[in-house]
């Protein structure tokens, strides 16, 4: 690395503003560190027609900045750490440094901010994520769904064009874009179970990096990192996968009380299964690790896997980018 970091990003309008709120932070840390940016299109950005659902494979908004990696093109790359696969190419490391979270919460998006109990009858929803449909299936079993993908400016052009009715997008991604406003309604994450790692932000880079380790510590933020922590563990035991219908959420205060919440349903969103679990402490990213894991367990044991079926055991968000 020497006194150059070099970023790597894909190029959606979202994803610069995430890695330039890196690279910020990162000059204000190292005054005399040069940070660079490089873009970088994914699988999931070439290919805008086909549901990530139904795409072969994992990590299809990371896997070209790994490879950029694990090739030493780039020291870093800055991912929405809903994005990233909970088993790594071999030789990278995620879990280091977490920075401040978003809001880990959904939003309903609709053109004049209706409450989803307000919806007509047989709304029609935009949402190719699996996750997004069986909730709200579980919710309001008489909605109609659609796929709609494409970036955030891009769904919301669709849903002002009539598409549909509502969708949902992340509120961390509306925030960070400047584009929060009445029309977006927060919802429960009872309603919604946000992703692992929803609104948190995936600093990528070579486990064996001493110096790239070293330069985004001052970006680590303690109670968001363990929460984080926690939510991938979990996924990860489970073996879920981008075609699940997961949800799950981690909180860590300030003292250390700790808690966690896990929501796996059905496609149709007929079969529900919650379980949570929490405590007075979780001081260690290994604790940490373990609460995610004795809940998954837990889900296991209580029938989780007829739920889950064959996935493919690397979970990345489930299918909507944002």
């Amino acid at each position: 690395m020497e006194n150059l970091l070099r970023i790597g990003t894909r190029g959606s309008r979202l994803a610069l503003v995430q890695a330039e709120w890196v690279a910020a932070r990162l000059r204000d840390a190292h005054p005399t560190l040069e940070v660079r940016l490089s873009t970088f299109r994914t699988v999931g950005d070439r290919d805008r027609a086909t549901p990530l659902a139904h795409l072969p494979g994992v990590g299809f908004f990371v896997k070209e900045l790994e490879t950029a990696l694990l090739e030493d093109r780039i020291d870093l790359a800055v991912h929405s750490m809903k994005d990233v696969p909970t088993r790594l190419a071999e030789g990278l490391e995620v879990e280091s440094a977490v920075p401040l979270r978003e809001d880990p919460r959904e939003c309903l998006v609709t053109p004049t901010g209706v409450a989803l109990a307000d919806l007509p009858e047989g709304a029609t929803i935009g949402s190719s994520s699996p996750r997004r449909r069986a909730m709200l299936l579980a919710a309001r079993p008489d909605l109609k769904f659609i796929g709609l993908r494409g970036n955030v400016e891009t769904r919301l052009a669709k849903l002002a064009a009539g598409a549909c009715h509502a969708t949902v997008l992340a509120a961390a991604g509306l925030s960070r874009l400047g584009l929060l406003d009445r029309r977006m309604v927060k919802q429960p994450t009872s309603v919604l179970t946000p992703p692992a790692g929803q609104g948190a932000l995936g600093l990528e880079f070579r486990a064996d990096d001493d110096p790239v380790r070293r330069a985004i510590a001052p970006l680590d933020s303690p109670p968001p990192r363990l929460a984080v922590l926690m939510e991938r563990a979990l996924v990860r035991r489970l073996g879920a996968g981008c075609r699940t219908p997961l949800g799950v959420i981690g909180t860590v205060d300030a003292a250390g009380r700790y808690a966690l919440e896990a929501y796996l349903l059905s496609p149709d969103g007929r079969t529900v299964l919650r379980q949570s679990a929490g405590g007075p402490a979780c001081p260690s990213p290994e604790e940490a690790r373990q609460v995610g894991t004795l809940l998954a367990e837990s889900l296991l044991a209580a029938g989780a896997a007829g739920l889950i079926g064959a996935d493919p055991g690397a979970y990345a968000n489930g299918a909507d980018d944002a």
